[in-house]
């Protein structure tokens, strides 16, 4: 064990000085990595610093407020996104529940570890829980007047991140509108969103429309890879990758209800580096082409046909693979490191061997502990991706063909 431990320690030190050596990260323009934790196998915190900035990422989006994360990333100028689980939005309604969660979790760590976004839920709109809907933006407010109290709202936004499902229709992408059954609910949340000047979540993947159907969605198309295209009949504009499809998609839907100005996060996007045999497409292969080409792409700040001048802020999912996720088998590779901290793939940064004890926070998918600590378990607002909600949006989302066929919904 002491062995090991020398070992990683080692390997640390020889990263950071490549670090020292080069005069910027790989990708110079900001790009945020998931930092997922549902896992007994994966690196330390502290070991995970060196890893987070071999990959040139300067944010990092968590789906809860791991008090070790955020020491350890402290004065690294990472900036974090903070998340508060499904379970936690019937507490606060409780204003007080809302301050509490402040005191515990955010300001504890401020200014030292850089706190800029907080997510209030995951994907609520298109959760089976249909009564957390309604808690949705009564829970943002109260978060938001909390960091007023505490003067803290110039510099942490509040948000919630959705699913491609509360679109009701994305193709062509002009045509972008959310369901009708959630206007209730999404116009004002987007009220609130553009008021606080905080940005509109959504979680893309474009790898769900080529794993469901193969033999008619072009992979090249899914993976930045030159192809002939698809003509927006809407507008004129040609798409070459269904990413920059379905962002524009949502960007036409906030149009229509008033909300164009309201920025859009990817806060979620990746491909898996492994499968089953029947996940289409998952090899690390794939997940190097797809991940390879979105870091150049965020690089270049090359904008989407509808907003040219868009510059993305995208998180990629994830930091490390998880052993302890459920589902099939691609629920568990979608880290660019593997547990060791060896890189799952190539994608020109460096990794380090020898992971690390897992502490207790993320051994167990275990429910997190009593609302006013600070979370410490995965939380439960933190899905599968692979859940039953994601196969409706796999349903409901627009996938385009390039067999000559067009913009087809499936």
């Amino acid at each position: 064990m002491e062995h090991h431990h020398h070992h990683f320690t080692t390997l640390l030190l020889h990263i950071s000085a490549l670090l020292l050596l080069t005069n910027s990260p790989l990708f110079a323009t900001a790009i945020g990595i998931n930092y997922g934790q549902i896992a007994n196998n994966l690196p330390s915190p502290q070991q995970a610093v060196p890893l987070v900035k071999s990959t040139g990422a300067n944010k990092l989006k968590l789906y809860d407020a791991n008090p070790t994360v955020l020491k350890a990333f402290a004065n690294t100028g990472i900036a974090f996104t903070l998340g508060i689980g499904n379970e936690y939005l019937t507490k606060l309604q409780d204003p007080s529940a809302a301050e509490n969660w402040i005191q515990c979790n955010v300001k504890p760590y401020l200014p030292a570890t850089k706190i800029t976004s907080i997510a209030i839920g995951n994907e609520v709109l298109t959760s089976n829980d249909t009564s957390l809907s309604g808690c949705l933006l009564p829970a943002m407010e109260n978060i938001h007047s909390a960091l007023v109290k505490f003067n803290l709202d110039q510099k942490i936004t509040v948000t919630t991140a959705h699913s491609l499902s509360v679109m009701e229709t994305s193709y062509p992408p002009s045509s972008g509108t959310f369901r009708t059954d959630l206007n209730g609910v999404m116009s004002p949340v987007l009220d609130f969103l553009a008021k606080t000047c905080s940005p509109f979540l959504v979680n893309a993947y474009p790898y769900f429309a080529f794993e469901r159907n193969p033999k008619d969605v072009s992979l090249d198309f899914v993976l930045f890879q030159p192809n002939a295209g698809v003509v927006d009949s809407g507008n004129n504009l040609r798409y070459d990758n269904m990413l920059f499809a379905q962002i524009d998609a949502v960007y036409a839907a906030l149009s229509k209800l008033g909300h164009k100005d309201v920025p859009i996060q990817i806060s979620e996007t990746g491909w898996p580096s492994k499968g089953d045999d029947n996940e289409n497409g998952a090899s690390p292969e794939n997940a190097k082409k797809y991940n390879g080409c979105l870091l150049k792409i965020v690089k270049q700040k090359k904008g989407t046909p509808a907003m040219p001048d868009y510059e993305f802020d995208i998180f990629v999912f994830a930091l490390f693979n998880e052993n302890l996720k459920p589902g099939p088998t691609s629920e568990r590779n979608y880290g660019l490191f593997k547990h060791d901290g060896t890189p799952a793939y190539d994608l020109g940064f460096s990794g380090s061997s020898g992971g690390g004890s897992s502490s207790s926070h993320n051994s167990t998918g275990t429910p997190s502990p009593p609302f006013n600590f600070p979370p410490e378990n995965p939380s439960g607002g933190y899905m599968p991706i692979s859940s039953v909600e994601r196969y409706v949006m796999r349903i409901r989302i627009s996938i385009v063909l390039l067999s000559g066929v067009g913009w087809i919904l499936l």
